[in-house]
């Protein structure tokens, strides 16, 4: 076993510091080091999209990154969308569509959403299903995930929307 490495980053608007093998992912770091449960472990080869973080903004799989790679990086989980009282336009959005079944793959697609419509808040259809072809879900068939994303679209043109883990 490889001596631990201190790593230096900040989760959902949180500075911290935790103590990981080199060999770590940062999927198990969010999940058993810092109590995040929300990201999801599935197939742990990226192909599911149920771990999907933001790392810096942008959509990764926490399954394949290691921790130590985070040193100095800002990442937000599932955790860091909602605000203190009431759920993130994103996730409202779900509840109202029924975009969820299970909830397994959920984490991983509204993180993914987030950083789609933080980054382009006219995203089109095609756009929406393009960004989702990189997630499995079983339950929902898609269809109301699309179209929970189409109708959050507007929190996010109007600046409602803010961005992941902004005071978590």
């Amino acid at each position: 076993m490889a001596d631990p490495r201190l790593v230096n980053l900040t989760v959902n608007g949180r500075m911290v510091a935790v103590s990981v093998e080199p060999r770590r992912s940062l999927a198990d770091c969010l999940r058993h080091d810092l109590r995040l449960t929300g990201t999801h472990i599935g197939c742990e080869h990226g192909i599911c999209g149920a771990c999907t973080v933001l790392v810096d903004g942008a959509a990764v799989r926490a399954c394949l990154m290691l921790a130590v790679q985070v040193e100095g990086r800002a990442i937000a989980t599932v955790e860091g969308l909602a605000g203190a009282a009431a759920l993130g336009p994103l996730q409202e959005s779900f509840r109202r569509h029924h975009a969820l079944q299970c909830g397994f793959c959920t984490p991983g697609i509204l993180m993914s959403a987030h950083a789609l419509l933080s980054a382009e808040p006219k995203a089109d259809r095609a756009r929406v299903i393009e960004v989702l072809s990189g997630h499995l879900c079983r339950c929902t068939g898609y269809l109301p995930i699309v179209e929970a994303i189409l109708d959050a679209r507007e929190a996010y043109l109007c600046g409602a929307a803010e961005p992941a883990g902004k005071g978590k």
